[in-house]
This record gives structure tokens, sequence and C-alpha cells, in this order.
């Protein structure tokens, strides 16, 4: 009787070497989509809100040509989505749960890799800040002021419960309007942007306590907490 093992059967033109190897290989779409840094880019700021593929590549700074290319990959992964407005097309993150595997990712990378760390901190600078949670819990706090410093358009589409819309650009000017004797919570948009750190100086600078939001308002959203339109 022969007991000899049956040949291993081909994946994708390949032999496999063990039966779960076509499991393994639709895990690893998952991580080829996200083995680039560009497309980790654009999934951070399609978290934000939607957008189209030429306003996508202005704000992450990635040109056309790239985006689009990008694009592809991650909507082959099912990451991401798209939807007809007009003669124009869409692009957001497929849903919630690409937003807390991100979220994740991020945060379980920032815990392995020092060398994330080391770049976080070079990039930001060394300025402790206020998680998500204990913001919500100081929400109704007299001594505590929320203000978001991304664009006015960005706060309308939702923003921390109580924040004062105060545009970077614009903070300069408002800065006698802001009480000295309350903290200054800043934020932005991701857990990258440089704009409420530069809040933040700006703002201890003129003699006000501050500290910006860790993580931003996506970090805000991923938290589970609510958010005003």
């Amino acid at each position: 009787m022969d007991r000899r093992l049956p040949p291993p059967r081909p994946v994708h033109g390949l032999m496999s070497g063990f039966p779960e190897e076509p499991i393994y290989a639709q895990l690893a779409r998952i991580g080829k989509a996200l083995s680039n840094p560009v497309r980790l880019r654009l999934l951070d700021v399609l978290d934000q809100r939607e957008r189209t593929v030429e306003e996508l590549s202005e704000e992450a700074g990635v040109p056309l040509k790239n985006t689009s290319a990008q694009l592809q990959h991650l909507r082959a992964a099912h990451l991401v989505t798209s939807r007809k407005d007009g003669t124009r097309v869409r692009y957001r993150l497929a849903d919630e749960r690409v937003s807390r595997f991100l979220g994740e990712l991020q945060g379980f990378a920032h815990g392995r890799l020092a060398d994330l760390r080391d770049a976080v901190a070079e990039h930001l600078g060394a300025l402790e800040g206020v998680t998500a949670d204990e913001l919500a819990a100081r929400l109704t706090d007299p001594d505590t002021v929320v203000i978001d410093v991304r664009s006015a358009a960005a706060y309308a589409e939702g923003h921390v419960p109580g924040a004062i819309s105060l545009p970077l650009a614009t903070l300069q000017d408002h800065l006698d309007d802001l009480p000295h004797d309350a903290e200054i919570v800043a934020y932005c948009g991701g857990p990258y942007c440089v704009v409420s750190p530069k809040a933040v100086r700006l703002l201890r600078a003129h003699g006000h306590t501050a500290r910006p939001l860790d993580g931003g308002f996506m970090a805000w959203r991923r938290s589970g907490h609510p958010s005003t339109p």
C-alpha cells in the first residue's frame, strides 16, 4: 500500500509548503497594503474626512499620480472605499474598524520601536499631553478650555464638544481672549500633526498654561468619545 503523501497544492503559482498557506497569504494582503509609508500617510489623512484624489494629494504632500496608484492598493485590500460625487470621486476609509485598527497599530508600534518614539519626539517636540479619556473627564471643568486649531471646515464637520474653533493662523489675534487662570487643551487632526504643538508653544510663550491632546481629534474619535457636528 502506497502511504506517500500527496504533493502540496500550488498557491498563486507557487508550491505550498503547508496546508494553511492560502490562509496566511490572504492575511498577508493587509500587511502588504500597510507596508508602504505613503499608504499609511494617506490612511491617516482619510481618517480625518473623505477627500478627492486631488485634495488627498495636496494635504498628504504626495504627488497626484502616486496618490492615485497607492489608493488602488488600499482599495484592493478593502481598507478604503469611494463614492461618486457628480463628476468627482471621493475616497474614505472603508469603515470605523479600519480607523481603530490603525490606532492600535500605531500604539503597538510606538511601544515596540524606540526609533519610532525618537522620530515622533523629534517631529512633535517633547510636550506632555492630555489623553482623550482625561479630557473627556474634564469637559465640564470650568478650569479647562479646549481649542480646536484645525481649519474652520474641519471643525464644522466634527469637534470635541464645547471646543472653541481657533485655527492656528488666527490664534495670535485671540491670545488675550483666552483665560490665564485655566488650562488650555489644544488639538489638531491626527497623532503626528504639528499644529497643536505649535499652538501650545505659542500659548505658553504668552503666559498661558497649555497642553496638546495626545493623538489629536483622531484619538478622541478612536476612543469612542462623542463629537459635535
